[in-house]
């Protein structure tokens, strides 16, 4: 009788464990199915899709991406695969990987010292690699949930936001840390100005985005996110002194002026984003968002957007990368077991 029992016990686990797994599929299929009809652009426009690209035996979250242009390669961050892979991009395949890490995150190719940094978020290290061996070539000890990382090739710097509340100063040469910048909270998206001084910081938890003095190391004013939360990306169009921030909830870009702090327009955007790029030569913008899209936007000037592309991506596919040389927007999307859907990475050729 006990063993009956525990063989009915068993038999209704399984059956329940099977209902649940059906109720997610129809759940994520009913969600991006509705995504799907609220589409008000067109799915043709700047962005043409190409050959997607496998990542066999991925599984988990992808996060961020980083090109190696000259070498024509990509870095793809498989935070729940612990592992970086090496893409060939004219191949269009995985040819190596960099395995064992614990929470990769954050990648980033540094092409003066041909450098590769990974930051970890589950044992807070930044890690970095040859990146013609892909050899170990030290790591930093951050303590806690390394995340994005930014380079300063005139400063020959690299910056890393890291645990409840820090931007890492480190000398690329010698892969030394040089500074720690304080913020309220931990950071997500930041972007440095190239002719001026400051960061701008996403601090989502604080709901603001910091400024941070580069040269003081520290944080020279906030701004408020009004009206909206979760700031995650983020872009920065500096000729027309125009900061892009993202918010998730709800789903809305608010556009900063960056003299004034002050937010002059906002506009609704796809939801769960997680990359925003801004293309200067054709003043556009490209959202990747979970919700399963990517959307263009037309920049009439600076304080007007337009919509002019919503095309279908993945679900959950909300890490991008876009390489203006190679004019091309990368798009992560990741192993779904309910859609059965494989991890892979979209490739749209951008019209310049």
């Amino acid at each position: 009788m006990r063993w009956a029992k525990r063989r009915c016990s068993t038999s209704a686990v399984m059956a329940k464990g099977t209902i649940m797994r059906i109720a997610t599929a129809l759940l994520i299929a009913g969600l991006a199915a509705a995504a799907s009809c609220s589409a008000e652009a067109p799915a043709t426009g700047p962005l043409e899709p190409l050959p997607t690209i496998a990542l066999p035996g991925v599984g988990g979250r992808i996060d961020h991406m980083a090109a190696d242009v000259k070498g024509n390669r990509l870095f793809v961050a498989a935070l729940g695969h612990g592992a970086v892979e090496v893409v060939d991009l004219a191949a269009g395949k995985v040819v190596q990987s960099i395995t064992g890490l614990k929470g990769p995150q954050g990648v980033l190719f540094a092409p003066e010292f041909n450098l590769l940094a990974v930051a970890c978020g589950e044992d807070g290290t930044v890690r970095f690699y040859d990146a013609a061996t892909l050899k170990p070539a030290g790591a930093l000890d951050y303590k806690d949930d390394a995340d994005n990382l930014r380079y300063d090739p005139a400063a020959k710097r690299i910056y890393v936001g890291y645990g409840s509340g820090g931007l890492g100063v480190i000398d690329a040469a010698k892969r030394e840390k040089i500074g720690e910048i304080p913020l309220a909270a931990h950071p997500e998206s930041f972007q440095l100005e190239k002719a001026g001084k400051r960061i701008f910081v996403n601090v989502p938890k604080a709901g603001h985005v910091a400024v941070v003095d580069r040269e003081k190391m520290s944080v020279a004013a906030t701004w408020p996110t009004p009206e909206a939360k979760d700031n995650f990306p983020m872009a920065l169009d500096e000729a027309n002194r125009r900061l892009f921030v993202v918010c998730r909830k709800p789903a809305r870009t608010l556009v900063y002026d960056t003299d004034s702090g002050k937010v002059v327009t906002q506009f609704d955007c796809v939801g769960d984003a997680d990359d925003i790029f801004y293309d200067a030569p054709v003043r556009r913008l490209y959202i990747a968002g979970g919700q399963g899209f990517v959307e263009a936007f037309e920049q009439t000037d600076a304080d007007h957007y337009r919509l002019v592309q919503k095309i279908s991506t993945a679900w959950m596919a909300r890490t991008a990368l876009f390489v203006p040389d190679l004019a091309r927007l990368l798009v992560a999307a990741p192993h779904m077991v309910p859609l059965e859907h494989e991890a892979e990475i979209r490739v749209f050729k951008v019209a310049r």
